[in-house]
């Protein structure tokens, strides 16, 4: 197994771990600017610390892109725990993490990586795997079909954006930036904007205890993701590297079935089991 691999699998790890907890926080009443402003607080200084003690952390020109993969971080996440309030964490995660397609996508048209044909039937399966989860039944309270609505809109919002992030980290790493110095510069916008967010909006900064609860926690587990992440893309193509770290859903999904007792449902099962058919293609390619 090559050493990109590794790294992919052990982001995989994390990243699954991490949307849990997101769930769990959200569960427990902590409002998404909260969450993320207190992650954000934690993922920074841990990430400047590892940075330092490997001797690593080398700013420069190419550095800047994780300037825009902090911005894509910030919005990407905020709607992710927003759409967790009234939808399913098996299902939202799910959507969520099938962002590598975005990064296939950019990978193959700007970055000119080859477009295979194991790569191909991967990003068919993305859209049927998509199709069916987006078909699922809400679990929200209140309004079944506004819920559903405004909790899978967020979901794509995020998807999205963090697609875009998994992209910024392999131009930075093209342009020869390290990779903790890509996850710190990432995490000096984040904590900016999420604290700068959070005092616009509430008019003063004091997170919620739920925050202080589950927050630190995903900081670390997505710390270590991000800078797995971006070790793995460094000798690895982002068109497969990406789409095996973001197997993590399935992590999520099997965390919740089991500790959050969410409802397994058929259609749920048969979204889960292309997905995951379409990540084995996409690592072929």
């Amino acid at each position: 197994m090559s050493e990109s691999m590794e790294y992919s699998l052990g982001a995989m790890l994390l990243y699954g771990m991490a949307d849990f907890v997101y769930k769990r926080g959200a569960a427990a009443g902590a409002e998404p600017h909260h969450f993320l402003m207190v992650q954000t607080w934690f993922f920074t200084p841990c990430a400047l610390l590892y940075g330092l003690a490997s001797g690593t952390l080398v700013f420069n020109l190419a550095a800047l892109w994780g300037a825009a993969a902090g911005v894509c971080a910030v919005v990407g996440y905020y709607n992710f725990a927003h759409s967790l309030r009234s939808g399913s964490v098996s299902t939202n995660a799910t959507i969520f993490r099938l962002s590598f397609a975005v990064t296939v996508a950019l990978a193959v048209l700007v970055l000119g990586e080859p477009l295979t044909a194991p790569k191909l039937a991967g990003l068919a399966l993305v859209a049927v795997a998509v199709w069916l989860l987006l078909a699922a039944p809400g679990t929200g309270a209140g309004d079944p079909r506004h819920e559903s609505r405004s909790s899978l809109v967020r979901v794509l919002v995020a998807t999205v954006m963090v697609g875009i992030l998994g992209f910024t980290y392999k131009v930075g790493l093209r342009g020869g930036s390290t990779p903790i110095a890509l996850v710190v510069t990432q995490g000096f916008v984040a904590v900016t904007i999420a604290t700068c967010f959070t005092a616009y909006v509430d008019r003063r900064i004091r997170p919620s205890r739920a925050a202080w609860s589950h927050a630190p926690v995903a900081a670390v587990l997505l710390v270590t993701a991000f800078t797995f992440l971006a070790k793995g893309l460094e000798s690895g193509q982002a068109s497969v590297v990406v789409p095996v770290a973001q197997m993590g859903f399935i992590v999520t999904a099997i965390m919740g079935f089991i500790l959050l007792r969410e409802p397994f449902t058929a259609r749920k099962g048969a979204g889960l089991a292309v997905a995951l058919a379409a990540l084995a293609c996409l690592a072929m390619g």
